[in-house]
């Protein structure tokens, strides 16, 4: 009995030490919660209603593109898009919401590559894909011989052709859609389709949009060229809606606010003016829940479209100046040794401002797909392709003579050939007597400039001696002088990619005497343009300029903005001669082209404009497009040029023509020529209307 009463005295304090600490930790419980609550309820509470701001930006069309007398050349015209925006959706909620689409509009699925059908099938037969793994395989994977990636790869390469030729279209149509929604960043819209929407996919997308999550229905815009072809290789190009930044230029881009699937100017002037011609994006803020769901969407900033571009090409002028070329090149082609030729080149410049009045460069093609000869905008190659140009330089060698001492006002030299020891004699077209600098320039004379050369170079010329000169920088100094004029350096020119132009690179005493004729260095059109500019205006070196004014945009749509910013003329340099000098050499090119005897003469007799400029033409060899058919030895060519300013006492036009390969043998079809004052006469008539 003793021994029961003390095993029952344990149980209830056992039972009270239970009960005890039950409720110390349940105390415990309670003070750690009150303590949650009052210390940390607060950072709790924010959390559940914390929401997040992010602020996307979205594009604007952009800016137009006038021509000087404010006609549209370059605009945008709007077209339907279907757009999506991914705002958090999973791979399969897309995948649901691009097969629903695929049954509402038509997709182009040439854009769907091998590895996306088979990234797709091993989605759509899941089961059929893992039995392609054999059990060796599955050891190897636990045994962590092989990843995931390999699994992948090895599902992948299993998959045969027969097995991906049971994706229907429909199939294929939903993976070109899927693939548009899988380029999207979170938030940013990417287009789906924009081109070839039509009225009824637009309007039964738009009633649907309440089951296609994150699709909406739109107005993109496209680049339209109000004159067609006409300057297209000068206007550039815009990258479409699919092409995103371009690669090379990433980093730039997206430095400057831009987003990956933004369309920017990806060529010439499209490019060059990237920064007025894009606009302000607007700006849209995003307000998302902790999960990610957008509950409210603010609009933070409207946005502008682009600023507006005034060209300084009259778009009339150049039509005109383009379809003198077309005639003048077919119209040789039927000359002898005019096999090579295929393209011609014309710059007008106003001498006074630097504005580009036409640039035009055509050029004769072999359409791959017709098989078709025809004409092709080549306005590029006025200043991205250089040439030998002959005599036209010999006005900027007489002013280097002149400045170096080497001649001086009215100094005559005879014109008989020079003979270097060891090389064929070098002369003239003809024996032209003995004659000033100014007749030199009339007749153009290369006898002259050789001993304005020699003289240079302070050699001393004896017939069927050597020649050596003391003067060892006499290239780099008529080299100089010329870039002083436009002559072998940039323009300047409002446009990516100019050329300079090829250097010879042997310093033979022969070659100085070719390099003041133009038959050793090479030239663009723009460079001659400018270089006669120079000599036109008196002395000043203009920088060249397309674009005349950037406008604000119009606010409604159809008038001119506020001119934003006006291009004012630019002077590069001013060379470095007398009056004196530069009026010799005036007088000079007005000869060549008013006076008997002078190369332009017969060309420009009676012109009511009164002309002046100087003639070229190179001993050259072809580097042409069928360059590859010659071997290693090119054929010899003729290039043929022309520099001409108008009228000669107050410059208001200054031109520049060069023809390559004009010609092979002896029959000059003198196509410069004939261009030349065929685009004078229709300047002047056209500024006369």
């Amino acid at each position: 009995m003793e021994n029961q009463k003390k095993k029952k005295s344990h149980f209830p304090f056992r039972l009270n030490m239970l009960f005890f600490s039950v409720f110390f930790l349940f105390s415990i419980l309670i003070l750690r919660l009150g303590f949650v609550q009052i210390v940390y309820g607060e950072n709790f509470k924010r959390d559940l209603e914390r929401k997040e701001d992010i602020t996307v930006s979205n594009p604007v069309p952009r800016g137009k593109i006038y021509d000087r007398d404010y006609r549209v050349v370059v605009d945008n015209i709007p077209k339907s898009a279907i757009t999506f925006t991914n705002i958090g959706f999973s791979q399969l909620e897309m995948m649901q919401t691009a097969k629903k689409l695929a049954h509402l509009i038509e997709k182009k699925t040439d854009m769907v590559t091998e590895r996306d059908k088979r990234d797709y099938w091993m989605m759509k037969y899941p089961d059929q894909v893992n039995a392609k793994i054999t059990e060796q395989e599955k050891a190897l994977y636990r045994a962590k011989k092989l990843t995931d990636s390999d699994l992948y790869q090895l599902k992948l390469d299993r998959i045969t052709a027969a097995e991906l030729n049971r994706l229907t279209e429909k199939d294929l149509e939903m993976l070109a859609i899927y693939r548009e929604f899988s380029k999207g960043v979170k938030f940013i819209p990417v287009i789906v389709k924009n081109e070839g929407v039509s009225e009824k996919e637009f309007a039964v997308v738009s009633e649907n949009l309440q089951s296609l999550p994150g699709v909406e229905t739109t107005t993109d815009w496209d680049r339209s060229y109000a004159f067609e072809n006409t300057l297209r290789s000068v206007l550039g190009n815009v990258t479409k809606s699919g092409d995103g930044l371009p690669a090379d230029q990433l980093d730039y881009f997206l430095a400057r606010g831009y987003s990956r699937n933004d369309r920017v100017g990806k060529s010439q002037l499209e490019a060059q003016y990237e920064d007025v011609l894009q606009g302000n994006k607007s700006k849209v803020k995003n307000i998302t829940d902790k999960e990610g769901n957008v509950i409210e969407t603010e609009t933070v900033l409207p946005g502008n479209k682009g600023k507006d571009l005034v060209l300084s090409i009259d778009m009339d002028l150049q039509i005109a100046v383009n379809k003198i070329i077309d005639e003048e090149l077919w119209a040789a082609k039927r000359w002898p040794g005019t096999r090579l030729t295929d393209r011609a080149y014309v710059v007008l410049m106003d001498p006074k401002t630097g504005d580009v009045l036409a640039m035009s460069g055509r050029k004769i093609v072999k359409d791959s797909k017709t098989g078709r000869t025809e004409m092709m905008d080549d306005a590029l190659g006025t200043f991205t392709t250089t040439y030998s140009v002959g005599s036209a330089v010999k006005g900027a060698t007489i002013l280097t003579g002149y400045k170096t001492g080497a001649i001086s006002p009215n100094t005559y030299f005879d014109d008989r050939g020079i003979k270097i020891k060891g090389t064929p004699i070098k002369k003239s077209y003809t024996y032209l007597g003995r004659l000033n600098e100014i007749n030199a320039l009339k007749k153009s004379s290369n006898v002259y400039m050789f001993h304005t050369a020699i003289r240079i170079g302070k050699g001393h010329y004896e017939y069927d001696k050597p020649l050596n000169f003391t003067n060892k920088r006499a290239f780099e100094t008529i080299r100089s002088s010329f870039a002083s004029f436009g002559l072998g350096t940039r323009t300047g020119i409002d446009l990516p990619n100019e050329q300079t132009g090829f250097k010879g690179e042997s310093k033979l005493p022969g070659y100085l005497l070719d390099l003041v004729i133009g038959q050793y260095d090479t030239y663009s059109a723009m460079q001659l343009a400018q270089y006669v500019s120079t000599i036109a205006n008196g002395g000043c070196r203009m920088q060249p300029h397309i674009v005349k004014q950037i406008r604000e945009p119009a606010r409604d749509g159809e008038t001119l903005g506020p001119v934003w910013k006006d291009i004012n003329p630019t002077v590069l340099n001013t060379i470095d001669v007398k009056k004196e000098w530069l009026r010799r050499v005036q007088i000079g090119f007005k000869k060549v082209m008013q006076e008997p005897g002078g190369t332009a003469y017969k060309f420009f007799e009676g012109a009511r404009y009164s002309p002046a400029g100087k003639t070229g033409t190179a001993q050259a060899f072809y580097d042409g497009p069928m360059r590859s058919r010659f071997g290693k030895e090119p054929p010899p060519v003729m290039n043929l040029s022309l520099v001409s300013y108008a009228p000669s006492s107050n410059p208001e036009v200054a031109m520049a023509v060069l023809v390559p390969w004009a010609y092979d043998g002896k029959e000059d079809n003198r196509a410069n020529l004939k261009i030349g004052r065929r685009v004078l006469d229709t300047y002047f008539r056209m500024k006369g209307k």
